[in-house]
């Protein structure tokens, strides 16, 4: 695929910094669909993904060490191609195995050689999974339905249901047909869901609805043809070979063709919940639960309403394998389901969903007539650091890194977070925090600065990690407001934060 391949990889890493640079998404999308009008079909491909942050070869192992220890002079002049810069992504992914460390040094160091200064921190910024262009897959992808001149929404529904915006950008620049329908075996993107404050805010917005329990397990799309059964994650991964109890519990039911949205959860010995990284371990059982079915017999069932989906699938998979659900007529009928939400609670798990019994499965898209609902922590942490914005986030120190109170006066990174972040925040943050820096940007955008403010974040809980020293990093991090009534020796300790594993 890397082959024959005529756009230059600097004309992509200039498009995103122009992309970078504006913040309105009119120019956004006309500056991408410029770009890929300049590429074949068989080209698209590859450029979709690096504008989107996401090569076709996916993650393909190199860590920042790497990065870092294979770093060299940049080149003068621009010389490479995306063909070829894709073909680096297949050769590293091939690479395993005795000697596979010093060859991919060696693979890294000789293209990097050949690249720009600008060439080499997008490249960076992509084996990363950190590029920062404030162009996100939706805007790509109204950019793909410009140059090839289709309708967004049916560019959308073909990306959704081939699991895959490249695939999609390929059939539309060639001309192909883009009725493709949601076909078994082949992943969808998965439809996710808004946040309500309550389970009584959330059916104020959803009306009648269906009250769901909500695991800390694994998103799992798992789908059925006779006796192959493929298990998909939130992101497409399939995995079928690594979660053998869910592929055996699939083909005990007694349908030969269907595919289902779920929930894969670990259980100790006394049928409690385990937390999400020790589901994922690989040393417990896995358990799937069942909440959605997206297709049944040949038939497709996302456009029909959930409570016609529900319906099929009460009709085609065993009670044992689907989530505790109850039905309400909405606001009215609160009262139940707080008390619904309690019991899940009790039980161990996340919280609630609410589902609008009329919605359609919008795959791909976080939809208003899903609602979770789940208990929020909060965390006073130290900012350490703070990374330039870009897009309409330009001129503004925005995405946070935050650390917990070590020992003796030294803080722990435990993650980072940009969400929360208000254009008056913004202001007053930048400014705050060029009072506080030290020394130049790192890389060009991260700023470092004296550890003295304090801010309050919330967090749906932590995780272990090896990326950070305390072992432990924040999910689904977001700022509510800076502390200035607490010193930094008042934050939460490391100790705390790992306390909520």
């Amino acid at each position: 695929m890397g082959l024959n391949v005529r756009v230059d990889y600097a004309a992509v890493v200039e498009v995103s910094q122009q992309v970078a640079a504006t913040p309105k998404r009119s120019e956004k999308v006309a500056l991408l669909a410029a770009l890929l009008r300049q590429t074949t079909p068989h080209e698209t491909v590859i450029v979709v993904g690096f504008l989107v942050g996401e090569p076709r070869q996916g993650r393909v192992g190199v860590g920042w060490s790497a990065l870092r220890d294979a770093r060299v002079p940049p080149a003068d002049v621009a010389s490479v191609t995306v063909g070829e810069i894709d073909e680096l992504f297949t050769r590293l992914a091939a690479t395993t195995g005795g000697g596979s460390v010093a060859e991919r040094d060696r693979l890294l160091g000789a293209c990097l050689a050949r690249l720009t200064e600008d060439e080499q921190h997008h490249l960076v910024r992509l084996f990363g999974g950190e590029l920062r262009q404030g162009a996100n897959e939706g805007v790509v992808a109204e950019a793909v339905a410009k140059a090839a001149g289709v309708p967004s929404e049916v560019l959308r529904r073909a990306a959704m249901l081939l699991g895959d915006l490249g695939a999609a950008a390929e059939l539309a620049m060639s001309g192909a047909s883009l009725e493709v329908g949601l076909a078994p075996m082949v992943g969808v993107q998965p439809m996710l869901a808004a946040t309500a404050a309550s389970v009584s805010e959330a059916l104020l917005l959803t009306g009648p609805a269906s009250v769901e329990w909500k695991l800390d397990g694994a998103r799992v799309q798992v789908h059925r043809r006779g006796n192959d059964v493929k298990v998909f994650t939130r992101s497409l991964r399939e995995i079928g070979a690594r979660v053998p109890d869910v592929v055996q519990a699939v083909l005990a039911i007694p349908h030969d063709q269907f595919v289902l949205d779920g929930e894969a959860l670990g259980l100790d010995p006394d049928g409690n919940p385990l937390k999400f990284q020790d589901s994922m371990s690989g040393q417990s059982v896995l358990r799937p639960f069942f909440f959605d079915l997206l297709h049944v017999g040949g038939q497709t069932l996302i456009d029909e309403p959930l409570h016609l989906r529900k319906s099929a699938l009460a009709a085609t998979v065993p009670a044992h394998l689907l989530l505790p659900t109850l039905d309400t007529d909405g606001a009215g009928d609160a009262d139940d389901a707080e008390r619904f939400a309690a019991a899940a609670l009790a039980a161990g798990h996340e919280g609630v969903m609410v589902k609008a019994l009329d919605s359609p499965y919008q795959a791909g898209r976080r939809g208003a007539t899903w609602r979770k609902v789940k208990p929020v922590h909060t965390l006073d942490l130290v900012v350490l650091a703070a990374e330039w914005g870009h897009g309409r986030r330009t001129g503004w120190l925005s995405n946070l890194h935050l650390g917990a109170r070590g020992e003796a006066g030294s803080y722990v990174m435990v993650g980072k977070t940009f969400k929360g972040l208000g254009d008056d925040l913004l202001r007053w943050q930048t400014t705050e925090l060029q009072a506080r820096a030290v020394g130049a940007p790192e890389a060009g955008y991260i700023q470092h600065v004296r550890p003295e403010l304090v801010v309050e974040i919330a967090i749906d809980g932590v995780q272990r990690s090896t990326r950070y020293p305390g072992g432990v990093a924040l999910r689904f991090a977001r700022v509510r407001r800076y502390r200035p009534d607490k010193t930094p020796a008042e934050a939460d300790s490391i100790e705390r934060v790992q306390s909520l594993l």
